[in-house]
């Protein structure tokens, strides 16, 4: 656990490397700290969510991740080097492709640009998706312009690919489309991918590993299923409630007359009988941590269970 909220502990003897790791890692604007503070370990293989309200830094974030911004202090290391930005891919909310050329002429782009460009999934995975090479990008859907987006990031055969709000202006079909592309993709090459999304059902099903910028800072980080399943909601008395947040973490508490609603951070049910123990699902357990900045920094909390390996 750091101050600054939960995250998952390294384990040396974990297996597998670490795709992303960030120490201290801070970006200030004249003056004023867009991330201070961030320390992050990813293990590879894993699609990671990262969530967090507007103006909590993920941008930031990324693009320091990907070299489009120096870091003001701390460090970025991608797969234990700090030059290692050859091995990312990037794909922007606003996805710059040139509306000018056509399909096939983006492709010749991006092979000029990209030693390891694997041409031939290019194209195959752009028929498989019946976009057409001498289409002008600028008459492409929204849905079809990412996939070209993404398709041009995935022929560059990245370890780490970075996509930030790929989804935001497309159609649930559009976005059931891409994520399922998306998935089949990185499953045959094993690529660690960090999506950041505000859409929730975008990253149920398909993202393994989470973590939760708040005001700058991270205030969740860890596997996804050990997060949700750690915890837990309580509904009892009023007049105990106290008496629990003596014993357990307790990450939010509201008050209706003389019941009492409790999220702990504990996966085992109270021994009160007058306290009933509820699942919750990853969509309350985003809300309820963001809606207070401070949720995940109690000294209760210990680290979230599941491993990430040191490097």
């Amino acid at each position: 656990m750091t101050a600054n909220g939960v995250t998952a502990e390294s384990d040396a003897a974990a297996d597998g490397a670490v795709a992303l790791r960030t120490s201290g890692l801070g970006r200030r604007y004249r003056g004023v700290w867009a991330l201070r503070d961030c320390s992050l370990s990813i293990p590879a293989g894993r699609v990671v969510a990262l969530v967090g309200p507007n103006g909590a830094g993920k941008t930031t974030l990324i693009h320091m991740i990907v070299g489009l911004l120096t870091p003001t202090e701390g460090e970025v290391r991608i797969f234990g080097a700090a030059t290692g930005r050859d091995r990312v891919a990037f794909v922007a909310q606003d996805k710059p492709l040139y509306n000018g050329f056509t399909v096939a002429e983006t492709l010749r782009f991006g092979r000029t640009l990209n030693p390891g460009w694997d041409d031939a999934m290019a194209r195959r995975r752009l028929a498989d998706l019946d976009i057409p090479l001498r289409r002008k990008v600028g008459a492409l859907s929204g849905g079809q312009r990412t996939q070209v987006a993404l398709t041009m990031a995935l022929a560059k055969r990245p370890d780490l690919l970075v996509l930030d709000e790929p989804l935001a202006d497309l159609d649930p079909l559009a976005r059931h489309d891409v994520i399922r592309g998306l998935m089949a993709a990185v499953a045959e090459h094993g690529t660690t991918v960090l999506l950041s999304s505000h859409v929730v059902s975008d990253l149920e099903g398909t993202c393994d590993w989470l973590v939760m910028l708040n005001r700058g800072r991270v205030q969740v980080s860890g596997d996804l299923d050990d997060l949700v399943a750690s915890h837990r909601l309580l509904t009892g008395p009023a007049e105990a409630a106290d008496d629990i947040a003596a014993r357990l973490p307790v990450v939010a508490r509201t008050v209706s007359g003389r019941q009492a609603s409790l999220l702990v951070r504990d996966p085992a049910p109270p021994a009160d009988p007058r306290w009933t123990s509820h699942a919750i699902g990853l969509n309350d357990l985003i809300v309820t941590y963001l809606r207070d900045p401070h949720a995940g920094a109690s000294r209760h909390l210990s680290a979230v269970p599941g491993r990430v390996p040191a490097e």
